[in-house]
């Protein structure tokens, strides 16, 4: 539920973003701006809002005479994401492993073993752990605000993300964070590094499947426009 004493808006765009990245709302799925407002319980203007939002970050395509639908996979903007956030990772952890912190990497151990506990559990709790894993790094590097910018350009990579926790096992996913840990307390830059940068690069390793693996999520370098089908907010069939 929304909090009526916050924005509406920004919380709105959160939650579907959500709904997208999880798959609640596949890619090709239509949406209307009335229905989602009945949903909330709240006018259409932070609805339309949320929607440019989520439009910017390539999630929803606003077809004109058409209505809105979700935006399939684009695989060159996972590639993009990809590339970014490597080199921004790999430098947090060059940071962190220059000077190891024991306070810091208590809370990532900490962190480990609860994604540990989590990883036959629901997709998309790991999916939250996995990420607050990676912006406690940031934190601890004293870069909060390079993980603000990394949040703003992995929209689709976030969707392969939790699509390779849905199709595949996740305790290597866990076994690398524990490296990246280990070599950061050795102040082992270089292994630190090296860690991260192939732990990011997973999800490509597993792209391809993925891809075969979910038949029409992806929109490929070609051009395959978004074609709304009719499916409702919850993600079941309109009668």
């Amino acid at each position: 539920m929304l909090d009526p004493l916050a924005p509406i808006a920004p919380q709105l765009f959160r939650a579907l973003r959500d709904r997208i990245i999880h798959n609640d709302l596949p890619p090709s799925s239509r949406i209307s701006e009335t229905e989602i407002a009945r949903e909330f319980g709240i006018s259409r203007q932070p609805v339309r809002e949320a929607f440019i939002k989520l439009a910017g970050e390539d999630l929803l395509a606003i077809l004109p005479q058409r209505g809105t639908v979700v935006r399939k996979i684009r695989y060159e903007a996972v590639l993009d994401a990809r590339f970014l956030r490597e080199a921004i990772e790999s430098d947090i952890v060059r940071i962190l492993a220059s000077t190891p912190n024991e306070t810091w990497l208590t809370k990532l151990r900490e962190q480990i073993e609860e994604q540990r506990a989590a990883m036959d559990g629901r997709p998309e709790d790991f999916f939250a752990l996995d990420d607050r894993f990676h912006r406690t790094l940031a934190a601890a590097a004293g870069k909060k605000g390079a993980w603000r910018l990394i949040e703003g350009l992995k929209s689709q990579m976030d969707r392969v993300r939790f699509l390779s926790l849905v199709h595949f096992p996740v305790p290597n996913l866990v076994r690398q964070h524990e490296a990246i840990v280990e070599h950061i307390a050795k102040a082992d830059v270089a292994g630190a590094e090296k860690c991260v940068r192939e732990h990011l690069r997973e999800v490509l390793n597993d792209l391809p499947k993925i891809a075969a693996s979910v038949p029409g999520f992806f929109e490929m370098p070609d051009g395959d426009a978004p074609r709304p089908v009719n499916v409702n907010i919850q993600g079941g069939d309109d009668q």
